[in-house]
């Protein structure tokens, strides 16, 4: 591969000779071949956007010359329009704090304006990737503002996902609330329920968690930009701080804030830790949620057969017909990894020291991964499966009739313990409860169809009084 020789403060480094990066990048990933993945879009575009209002910036307090600035602005929107996709090549895991990551944009930037200008690739003269566009900067700013811009564009996206999905539970709470059924604890036969209530909770728990995410936000939108190497704005004038941080709210239509304490901004990971166990609480649930749908759906023949999910793809190599629960198992093992990626965020978080947190290159990978899996989980379990499930309304009426847990009902008219009785006699016999309080002349039939009036039994009172 051909290449060109660029020169850092370290030596002479070999870059292939088209790339838009430069020196400190080729080091990067000449030194760490770890992962194979790349950088997050996301978080890409957050430092781009960075780096293009710092011009802007840096302009307005007349530090950087307008042809300079200019260019870097004009190299950033071409960034943005997905131009240099395949310049940002530092692998998540890398050098503490994100420097690599950091200087990667630089050069990509520094270099098209230095072409824009009408320079070659390598020739830093009239724009210098650490000079210009990282003026009044440092990687130990700028990254964990780029993290809090990328995390806030996912989640902006993942709240869609998450009404959706909170949407199509509460279309079918609707579809099936005169379903009735036996509830269930301790996977026993217990109270009667409507279908539609446990459909209408799964939608409320969803709304919950997309509450409890959007709690963890206000913390990402204060920024501790402009504090540069360790928070106290060494290099950094006061109007450019004040200046990028309204560039920035402006250039992503967020509701952005310059942070009270810079330094705090550069130790402190809190904001990642509560996005992230935000997060971990919203897997919690899902897998809660498609475990129960996997139950009701069991069978056809053998399970609880109560609902049908949507047939996705053929189950079995070896057993024809087989259809599984292809959806709520991939939910469920996405949500696996956020839980994980959870406790990663928790350590690296935990270990920063003094003025700097460095292990903010894993807190972004795994923060905006988790974001961008469940997103996409999300989508594809409320749109391929939660919105076409169908209920199987007689199999739920058998087992509501053939339920022990209507003998429940009974207690408030013939006491617990004689309740208790037919109970038992039912479960043993094999006989309805119904069957078994007539048989013992416990009530008369009139007297048993309005204490065991189903629906009435799936709303607050004593029934049947």
């Amino acid at each position: 591969m051909a290449s060109r020789t660029e020169k850092d403060t370290m030596g002479t480094v070999q870059v292939p000779e088209g790339a838009y990066y430069g020196a400190q990048t080729q080091r990067a990933v000449d030194n760490f071949p770890i992962s194979g993945l790349k950088p997050h879009q996301a978080l890409v575009r957050a430092t781009v956007r960075i780096k293009k209002c710092a011009a802007q910036a840096n302009l307005a307090t007349g530090r950087l010359g307008a042809e300079v600035a200019n260019a870097i602005v004009q190299a950033a929107d071409e960034a943005l329009a997905g131009r240099f996709a395949d310049q940002f090549v530092v692998d998540p895991f890398q050098a503490g704090a994100g420097t690599s990551h950091n200087m990667n944009v630089n050069e990509v930037l520094a270099n098209r304006a230095v072409e824009i200008l009408g320079g070659k690739l390598g020739e830093y003269a009239r724009v210098n990737p650490n000079d210009h566009v990282n003026m009044a900067q440092s990687t130990n700013d700028v990254f964990p503002t780029a993290i809090r811009l990328a995390a806030l564009e996912l989640a902006d996206l993942l709240n869609v996902e998450l009404q959706g999905l909170a949407g199509n539970f509460g279309k079918k709470a609707v579809e099936f609330d005169g379903i009735l059924k036996s509830g269930r604890t301790h996977l026993q036969d217990a109270v009667p329920i409507r279908l539609g209530q446990e459909f209408a909770a799964y939608a409320a728990a969803i709304d919950n968690n997309r509450a409890g995410i959007e709690r963890a936000l206000p913390g990402l939108r204060e920024l501790g930009i402009g504090g540069t190497a360790v928070g106290t704005g060494l290099n950094a004038e006061e109007t450019f701080i004040d200046r990028i941080v309204g560039d920035l709210a402006r250039e992503t239509g967020q509701d952005l804030s310059r942070s009270k304490n810079l330094v705090e901004r550069m130790q402190n990971m809190d904001p990642f830790v509560a996005l992230s166990s935000a997060l971990k609480g919203t897997a919690v649930n899902l897998i809660r949620i498609a475990n129960d749908l996997r139950l009701l759906a069991s069978g056809p023949r053998t399970g609880l057969g109560e609902i049908n999910l949507p047939a996705m793809q053929p189950g079995s190599s070896i057993m024809p017909g087989k259809v599984n629960p292809v959806m709520p198992e991939m939910t469920t093992m996405v949500c696996f990894q956020v839980i994980g990626a959870d406790l990663t965020v928790a350590l690296a978080a935990q270990a920063g020291q003094l003025e700097l947190n460095v292990m903010m290159p894993v807190i972004a990978f795994n923060t905006l991964f988790s974001m961008e899996i469940l997103k996409n989980a999300l989508h594809q379990f409320s749109n391929l499966c939660v919105a076409g499930i169908s209920a199987n309304e007689e199999r739920c009426r058998n087992y509501l009739d053939q339920s022990v847990g209507l003998a429940t009902v009974l207690a408030p008219s013939i006491g617990y313990a004689a309740a208790a009785e037919v109970a038992k006699e039912s479960a043993k016999s094999g006989k309805s409860i119904r069957q078994v309080i007539l048989e013992r002349g416990i009530l008369t039939e009139q007297e048993l169809d309005q204490v065991l009036a189903p629906y009435p039994l799936t709303t607050p009172g004593v029934h049947g009084k």
